[in-house]
């Protein structure tokens, strides 16, 4: 992020008045001046900032994506984008939302950071969901060992070293232009997967990098958020190592959802997702689709399929109709709501661990 001044004149007003359409104002000042103001997308960027904040003084926090509504369909309203044009700080993730990713192109730029530059993304699920599953070798991962590295090192591939701490100067953000705007086209393996929170340890990756720039926008505050963000950091954790031995011996690995979500935690903690329909909720399942996940489900004897509490369980519902399997839930954590199995993420994500050993048959 190209650096500026803490901008002291922002006013209270303008934050008052954008909070109140259609934003949620999540923290910050109540009767006192607002000496920087920071924009997130969506909660988990929301509840990262929030945690790297703490209790410091003068800084307004407002989100983006409403609870309850698909982050992913999010459209900016007019005092949105003027939001996003003021704001000190805009913490968004590319390709998560596509106006949220115009909008920050066009009007802050260089007061931006990308949490998924920061997390290192990669890709999850197919690039057509209606092709099936077909090509997974699923049988050969039922009832193995996935964590010879239960001590709470990394699997392969996931190399979470702080090499990415001050590496987001954001001009990978149009890197993957040429894969086309909702990052599809190009990819033979599916499309990069925008869920990076689902995993602590990437989690962890981005709250530190959001602790720098509000260090570097807020000099006077910036040990504040570099403990806060420690603490945040240690606080994951100990989430991770809680997944690592509640997963380390489960007797099913086929991790069947409504939608691709799961991808990072899959990885993480050595499950195999198969996703109904693809990274993107809120997309069809076409009868060729439905039919394949149902044989599958039945031939490998999977125990549980996961529907998420925002989304409703109507694809889950039929599938385990069909098969005799349980329906439970399993949350992508994009918002909370009445309706969240918690209060916050990191309740949620433990009520999706209780969910999973049930799910998984895990001991």
């Amino acid at each position: 992020m190209t650096r500026r001044p803490l901008a002291f004149t922002a006013p209270l007003i303008a934050a008052t008045a954008l909070a109140s359409c259609g934003s949620s104002d999540s923290g910050g000042p109540s009767g006192e001046e607002v000496r920087l103001h920071v924009v997130t997308a969506f909660y988990p960027l929301q509840f990262a900032t929030q945690r790297v904040v703490g209790g410091a003084e003068g800084v307004s926090i407002e989100t983006l994506a409403s609870p309850g509504a698909d982050a992913h369909d999010l459209e900016l309203t007019p005092r949105q984008l003027a939001s996003v044009s003021e704001a000190d700080l805009v913490v968004y993730s590319a390709r998560m939302q596509p106006a949220v990713d115009e909008a920050v192109a066009a009007q802050a730029a260089d007061r931006s950071l990308d949490a998924a530059t920061v997390a290192d993304l990669v890709e999850h699920g197919d690039d057509d969901p209606a092709d099936g599953p077909d090509g997974h070798d699923h049988e050969s991962h039922e009832g193995h060992d996935h964590h010879e590295d239960a001590d709470g090192e990394p699997h392969e591939g996931h190399d979470h070293g702080d090499e990415h701490a001050d590496s987001h100067d954001h001009e990978d953000a149009d890197s993957h232009e040429d894969e086309g705007a909702d990052g599809h086209e190009g990819h033979d393996h599916g499309p990069l997967d925008p869920h990076f929170w689902l995993d602590p340890q990437r989690y962890s990756t981005v709250s530190e990098a959001i602790a720098e720039d509000l260090a570097a926008l807020d000099p006077d505050n910036a040990e504040t958020y570099r403990a806060n963000a420690a603490d945040f950091s240690a606080e994951l954790q100990d989430l991770d190592q809680e997944f690592m031995t509640a997963l380390a011996d489960c007797e099913h690995d086929t991790l069947v959802t409504t939608h691709e979500a799961f991808g990072y935690l899959a990885e993480r903690y050595g499950l195999h997702q198969v996703g109904i329909t693809g990274i993107y909720s809120g997309a069809e399942a076409s009868p060729a689709r439905m039919a394949e996940i149902t044989r599958e489900v039945a031939a490998l004897n999977v125990p549980a399929i996961y529907a998420e509490s925002s989304l409703g369980g109507d694809l889950a519902e039929v599938i385990a109709a069909e098969t005799g399997t349980e329906v439970l839930v399993l949350d992508p954590i994009e918002g909370i709501t009445a309706d969240s199995p918690g209060a916050d993420y990191l309740e949620v994500m433990r009520a999706n661990l209780t969910s999973l050993r049930q799910g998984q048959g895990c001991a």
